[in-house]
């Protein structure tokens, strides 16, 4: 099985060695959203979810996701982080989380701002699923990365033929 890092030369999952790499300035971002119903999105807007401050709390998720990424994720390298975004925009049927996460290392972060994202998604439905538990979680993604040896990639617009 060529072509594919995370197996050795039998087929089997092994972790990358990136020993060999120079350290290089690495950043990711990713975004998700997650929609509801509108009484859910102005109770969030408002702070008025019984659970507490639902942006605040999906913010420190959202960082504390990324410092665990390698936790959750098993060949994904742990990583210094040195700096974690996560920024909340909340509107009238939703809310649009966005992570960026960077370090000076190896390998990049890529990984750890989706799992950002994710998991700051997650919190919001857990603090106001009481309010509304249809809410749908989507269009979770890598919208750039820097660094490396690969450079700069920035994902491809959306359009209503190439939605997720």
């Amino acid at each position: 099985m060529t072509g594919l890092t995370h197996l050795d030369a039998n087929g089997a999952a092994h972790m990358v060695d990136v020993g060999s790499k120079a350290d290089t300035a690495r950043e990711a971002v990713a975004s998700g959203r997650i929609t509801m119903s509108a009484q859910a999105a102005t109770a969030i807007h408002q702070g008025a979810a019984k659970k507490g401050d639902v942006i605040a709390v999906a913010r420190v998720a959202g960082i504390m996701a990324a410092k665990r990424t390698s936790d959750l994720i098993p060949l994904c390298h742990p990583l210094p982080l040195t700096r974690v975004v996560i920024d909340l925009q909340p509107d009238d049927n939703g809310v649009t989380v966005t992570a960026t996460c960077a370090t000076t290392g190896k390998t990049g972060v890529e990984m750890e701002a989706i799992t950002a994202v994710s998991v700051a998604l997650l919190t919001i439905y857990d603090m106001a699923k009481a309010i509304d538990r249809g809410m749908i979680i989507g269009d979770v993604r890598l919208l750039e990365k820097r660094g490396g040896k690969s450079g700069e990639w920035l994902a491809p617009a959306l359009t209503p033929d190439k939605a997720i």
